[in-house]
């Protein structure tokens, strides 16, 4: 967590602004459209099917 902590500090430095500034805009526009303003999707990795995979496999190893 602090390594993406300093990378969003360094990302905001690098756009001109503090991440205190960066937090405030992010909130103000979700109270606005009243929504999170920016799209949020599912890692397929921990998808129900690839984790059956993962546990198959994992099985299967352990049965050799």
């Amino acid at each position: 967590m602090k390594n993406k902590k300093k990378q969003f500090d360094k990302f905001c430095s690098d756009i001109g602004m503090s991440m205190t500034t960066a937090i405030c805009i992010f909130a103000k526009k979700a109270v606005k459209e009243q929504k999170i303003p920016f799209e949020i999707t599912v890692d397929p990795f921990y998808s129900s099917a690839n984790i059956q995979r993962i546990e198959k496999a994992i099985r299967d190893v352990e049965d050799e």
